[in-house]
């Protein structure tokens, strides 16, 4: 479930950080939900699709998703915009890591995988 720490200088990793394997991206992604502790909400479809509902507004984004073999996790949303992120686990909890260098732990991760 869990890769060895990759592309510190590229991610900011901390030591303690377990980049996910596609194993482990694979059972966020394969229909699940991702809630951050701004109370937006992440939504994986098991066909690729992807929304990110943001809490303050409840708007909706919405694209498609890929996952690389490198940890990363990439969304091409409908606008034009695109974005890759990293997923750690750090001490027990999930945190998206994004390219440039932000961290947001998730709050609620539900998966429909066991």
């Amino acid at each position: 479930m869990l890769a060895s720490a990759v592309m510190a200088q590229d991610w900011n990793l901390r030591d303690s950080d377990m980049v996910l394997d596609d194993a482990g991206l694979a059972q966020i992604a394969d229909g699940g939900s991702l809630t951050y502790y701004d109370d937006g909400v992440s939504q994986f479809s098991a066909g690729g699709a992807y929304s990110y509902t943001y809490a303050n507004n409840g708007g909706t984004a919405f694209g498609r998703f890929r996952i690389e073999g490198d940890g990363r996790i990439c969304i091409d949303y409908r606008n034009g915009f695109s974005r890759c992120d990293m997923y750690v686990r750090n001490d027990g909890r999930l945190v998206l890591l994004t390219e440039k260098g932000e961290r947001f732990p998730v709050k609620i991760e539900l998966s429909v995988r066991p």
